[in-house]
């Protein structure tokens, strides 16, 4: 098989592409290797999956390439890239998210049009759901965003649909509830958590940390993506949680298990566009897709943690990450 994945030096997609390739297939992976946080971060993540041989990486923002030759000759599409972020979402900023996650989803619907021959895949967002109606939320339940960078995803979504209905691109789209694991973006709250804890700084809150979330370890998502790409219903929409179910304070007490020590923490006040709580049901990734997740929460952040000092001994002998 012949896989694009859009995103490939990110998070999620270079776990994607690692894993795409360990199956034997053959990866372009695209990447605008953008500045919403350092791209050496990216470049590190491009050059594991590099090494395992097969991957042709393009660095391109796929609003100014020929899209046409990138699809050419694949048999599926993962579409993970796009604008990330909750908070960075308001504002002026909303440009870069309509570009990012509006505009270069159509270019590449536009694109597979008679030329992909399997399934386009998206990756998006339990944020569509915003303050769900009840839980655990169903793919059939409304989604009402309360973000601008949810109300992207959703239109991502709309825009899948309309291009299957139309033109018969068969899409299936993928509602990530919170990703967790090795490569999370320095952004996202495990990451920055560890990163205190390690440089013995206080641990910052947003809010009063009771917030209730579904977590996913990457290798379940990645998993889930893989099998949407290869039996996923067109015109599906599938929630893909780990069902680690847990309060942002209860994961700080989980990392100060795995450390040994109590951790200092610093709350600030709550901002816009987090919900208060998340929770999905998966039984129909589990029936359509065969998703069965297998990390728990405190197996997945020892992994975490576990990388996360390896690169930090890495610094201190170097001076540089390698």
């Amino acid at each position: 098989m012949r896989a694009v994945v859009t995103g490939a030096a990110g998070f999620i997609g270079s776990h994607l592409a690692e894993s795409l390739l360990d199956g034997g297939h053959d990866v372009l992976g695209v990447d605008s290797f953008s500045d919403y946080y350092s791209p050496a971060y990216k470049r590190a993540n491009a050059s594991i999956a590099s090494g395992q041989g097969g991957l042709e990486l393009l660095e391109a923002d796929l609003n100014d390439t020929d899209i046409e030759e990138i699809i050419n000759g694949a048999d599926v599409v993962y579409h993970l890239a796009g604008q990330p972020g909750v908070r960075a979402s308001w504002g002026e900023e909303f440009d870069v998210y309509l570009s990012q996650n509006i505009l270069a989803t159509q270019k590449l619907l536009e694109a597979s049009k008679g030329k992909l021959v399997g399934r386009f895949v998206l990756a998006s967002s339990s944020s569509v759901y915003g303050q769900a109606e009840r839980f655990p939320t169903q793919e059939s339940d409304a989604p009402r965003p309360v973000s601008p960078y949810g109300v992207t995803k959703l239109a991502a979504e709309h825009l899948c649909r309309l291009y299957g209905t139309a033109f018969g691109v068969k899409t299936v789209a993928l509602r990530y509830f919170t990703i967790f694991g090795p490569r999370q973006r320095p952004d996202m709250a495990f990451n920055r958590f560890i990163s205190a804890a390690l440089e013995n700084r206080p641990l910052t809150i947003i809010g009063d940390g009771e917030q209730g979330r579904d977590f996913t370890y990457v290798a379940d998502a990645v998993a889930a993506t893989i099998a949407a790409g290869e039996r996923g219903v067109p015109g599906s929409v599938y929630n893909v949680s780990g069902g680690c179910r847990a309060t942002v304070l209860e994961v700080v007490e989980a990392l100060e298990r795995l450390l040994g020590r109590p951790l200092e923490r610093r709350h600030l006040a709550p901002v816009p566009g987090d919900p208060r709580l998340t929770g999905a049901d998966t039984s129909l990734a589990r029936t359509e897709l065969g998703f069965t997740p297998s990390v728990s929460l405190e197996v997945g952040l020892a992994r975490q943690l576990e990388h996360a000092m390896a690169i930090s001994s890495a610094v201190d002998e170097s001076g540089a990450v390698s």
